[in-house]
């Protein structure tokens, strides 16, 4: 999908078709209008109105409180809701700062990417939001360093809105000043955690932080008080702003409220970024549904599915009927995490998918911990050696042997031996293939080769995980 074809990034334009849930959109509205990334294009549709009303009829404490009633969970991973972990900044302690994690690494997620570049400044008016709730006068805009035009718009997004008296000092004439820096990293997957990400923000080697004692809220950037939230979540504060926490709560299940955005990829007919009902909308919907992808392509059926991004524990085709709901899809044994559904269809290699997912996180490890340096590039050269005809009989125990090290118990949530999660998350496609594909390993082993009927999609795809070629 380009990265400048708006029309490409959802399908649903709020109706039903086939009667999935929709609802309306909150955070995608502009992603059709040629001009919604500049000013002129957001203030003509409401933009900054939020940021006014804020401002010119509400306390920090107001707004704080919307935040909360909307009870908005993370839309970066965790799903740890914002209002809540906005509250753990400790009274009275300044400077203060947020700092906005646009380093979307996970593999099959490109939701942020599509904010950042379709819509820069309902972003930016969330930061300023965010900043007037918490008492921040310095915030920080991190952005991947591959996403050169997500960087362009925000740098143009932001000196719009400092000529226009929306961010910098006495904003929009009230005594609020906020100064919003733009800074992007080399593309380290592990700069998406943020402890890593405020390493690499002070101009260290982004490498993760020992939690306790460095939690953010209470040591975070030049260890001072830090709330670190994602793109997405904050580009929802103007449309609860300028409606209500209450409305947004009732938007989907109280579980998972409001609505959310979903980055499909693999083998569907029409991958893309959809907005849909949170905790009611199912697996299948998305991946089925007209108004979304459209079925599996070819008239395939699914092996299995990514549910929340690369880390995640793999799903299988009786969990389509789940509602992508964070308290269910955690209670099934996986997570919703990043918002990145990837679908392998029953032609797929799960040897070679399995290796390609492991190859990701070895590359991607910052060698801070012994077991995932080692662990992850040893799970790595004995996938590839099963693949290249080279397996041995005992390869099977020794992968799990090497996963157990990592990753204690191999459970979900995962215990880890590691700083932060990134070891674990190679364990994750590991424990999910042999658990359910455990014949396809043996048979590379006996054979040197894939069962019958299976392609090597994962092998020489691109760009992102079990794609087709």
């Amino acid at each position: 999908m380009p990265a400048d074809d708006p029309g490409a990034a959802n399908g649903s334009d709020g109706g039903a078709v086939s009667g999935v849930p929709t609802g309306p959109k909150l955070i995608t509205t502009r992603f059709d209008q040629a001009d919604g990334y500049t000013y002129d294009g957001y203030v003509r549709s409401g933009g900054y109105e939020a940021l006014r009303r804020a401002l010119t009829a509400m306390t920090p404490d107001a707004v704080h409180d919307q935040v909360k009633t909307s009870e908005i969970q993370g839309r970066g991973g965790a799903g740890f809701p914002a209002g809540v972990k906005w509250g753990f900044l400790p009274d009275g302690v300044f400077p203060r700062y947020i700092v906005v994690n646009g380093d979307e690494s996970e593999p099959g997620t490109y939701k942020d990417r599509m904010l950042m570049e379709l819509d820069p400044h309902q972003l930016i008016e969330g930061v300023v939001l965010a900043s007037y709730a918490v008492g921040a006068a310095q915030a920080f805009l991190y952005v991947r360093g591959e996403m050169a035009l997500a960087q362009e718009r925000i740098a143009q997004a932001l000196n719009d809105a400092y000529a226009n008296n929306l961010v910098g000092t006495n904003i929009l004439g009230t005594d609020f000043s906020v100064d919003i820096h733009l800074s992007w990293g080399a593309g380290a997957y592990i700069v998406g955690e943020e402890t890593a990400l405020i390493e690499s923000l002070e101009g260290e080697r982004g490498m993760p932080r020992l939690k306790p004692p460095f939690f953010p809220a209470a040591k975070g950037l030049y260890l001072q008080p830090t709330i670190v939230n994602n793109v997405e979540t904050l580009s929802n504060l103007p449309w609860i702003i300028n409606h209500s926490g209450q409305d947004f709560y009732d938007l989907a299940s109280p579980t998972s409220t409001g609505m959310r955005m979903f980055a499909v990829s693999g083998h569907v007919n029409a991958p893309g970024v959809f907005e849909v009902p949170n905790g009611t909308t199912t697996f299948r919907d998305l991946v089925e549904a007209p108004e979304y992808c459209g079925g599996v392509r070819n008239g395939r059926s699914v092996k299995a599915f990514i549910p929340g991004g690369a880390s995640a524990i793999w799903f299988f085709p009786e969990h389509l009927d789940l509602p992508l709901d964070k308290a269910t899809v955690d209670q099934a044994g996986s997570m919703l995490g990043s918002g990145a559904i990837v679908v392998m269809d029953d032609t797929t290699d799960m040897v070679a998918a399995c290796w390609r997912v492991v190859r990701f996180f070895a590359r991607e490890s910052c060698g801070k911990c012994t077991p995932c340096r080692e662990g992850t590039t040893w799970l790595e050269r004995i996938l590839k050696r099963m693949l290249d005809g080279n397996g041995r009989p005992e390869d099977l125990a020794t992968l799990v042997d090497v996963c157990e090290s990592i990753s204690p118990g191999l459970a979900w949530p995962p215990k880890q031996t590691t700083i932060c999660p990134l070891g674990p998350s190679a364990v994750s496609p590991i424990v999910s293939a042999v658990e359910r594909f455990r014949h396809e390993f043996d048979h590379y082993v006996e054979h040197g080769r894939p069962i019958d009927g299976v392609e090597r999609h994962a092998i020489h795809g691109t760009s992102g995980v079990a794609v087709h070629v």
